[in-house]
């Protein structure tokens, strides 16, 4: 099984606390930076021309709601995220379009799915974080029909990625309590390793499976720059803990640390991420093998 070790309902806690409700208040900003990402996606997966898609992780539905729009009147897309105020807000931006998209707020690792519904499973930076990714995977596996193509998207190691580390190597010397997290820890860089991602899709009953690295480029407004690193990631969690003198430095200090990234008005930087693609093994070829 997966080495993950269990953090006992931490995620669901950070997701259903201040993490959650700052994805929904930063949803545009956030849509707009991940967007690459998103078109990647929807492209992937209209290319099987799928009936039923999940997505995995889908916080405020923004690729749910892209997939949807390009499935036909007879099919549709299901987000499922451990956050309800992401899944509230998700839910609200399908019944303002009036999509074909619905909503599970529960966790996609032990969700009783109904069995082999799905001919498309995808994930927009979402399946970092299960403490037991073996489990999840073979619950999506099940979830699953025959042939099914699995598309994800994740992060590769922090030294590949710089940028989404410039925050707290600044701020480091100013708050010792900082978080930090050991490789394969759930969290941003849990399948930074290729080799045991391989290894959790293989154990837990895909086949075909295929990792690629992709680099992404990546935009968000300079005006929004402080508002993005005092609210997410490591120091997101913590900043609003200290004192305002300490606030002050770290917001100074971290600010000129992104200078390297700041074009004119635009914050430029590109991602180092997986395409992590997988199938369904059938059930004819399972006993064959």
């Amino acid at each position: 099984m997966d080495g993950t070790r269990k953090t006992d309902g931490s995620q669901a806690s950070r997701w259903n606390g201040p993490a959650g409700h700052t994805w929904v208040e930063a949803q545009t900003l956030l849509d707009e930076m991940l967007r690459p990402f998103e078109d990647l996606l929807v492209e992937a997966v209209m290319a099987e021309h799928p009936g039923h898609v999940l997505d995995v992780g889908c916080g405020t539905g923004s690729t749910t709601l892209a997939v949807a729009r390009r499935l036909g009147p007879a099919e549709q897309c299901v987000g499922i995220d451990i956050s309800e105020p992401m899944i509230t807000a998700a839910r609200a931006r399908a019944e303002r379009e009036g999509a074909r998209a619905s909503f599970i707020r529960a966790d996609a690792q032990d969700h009783a799915f109904e069995p082999a519904t799905f001919d498309a499973i995808i994930s927009r930076f979402g399946v970092m974080f299960f403490n037991d990714s073996v489990q999840a995977f073979a619950n999506l596996r099940r979830a699953a029909r025959d042939e099914a193509r699995l598309c994800c998207i994740t992060w590769r190691s922090p030294a590949e990625n710089p940028f989404m580390t410039t925050a707290e190597r600044a701020a480091a010397p100013f708050l010792p309590d900082l978080p930090t997290s050991r490789p394969e820890e759930p969290g941003r860089f849990a399948f930074a390793d290729s080799g045991r991602v391989h290894r959790i899709l293989a154990e837990s009953g895909w086949t075909g499976i295929d990792i690629r690295p992709i680099d992404v480029p990546c935009t968000l407004p300079e005006r929004e720059l402080v508002r993005y690193f005092t609210r997410f990631g490591p120091l997101g969690l913590i900043l609003d803990q200290a004192d305002e003198k300490t606030r002050a430095q770290v917001v100074e200090t971290v600010r000129a640390a992104f200078d390297p990234y700041v074009q004119g008005t635009e914050v430029r930087f590109t991602a180092a991420c997986w395409m992590v693609g997988a199938r369904a093994q059938s059930v004819s070829a399972a006993k064959l093998s």
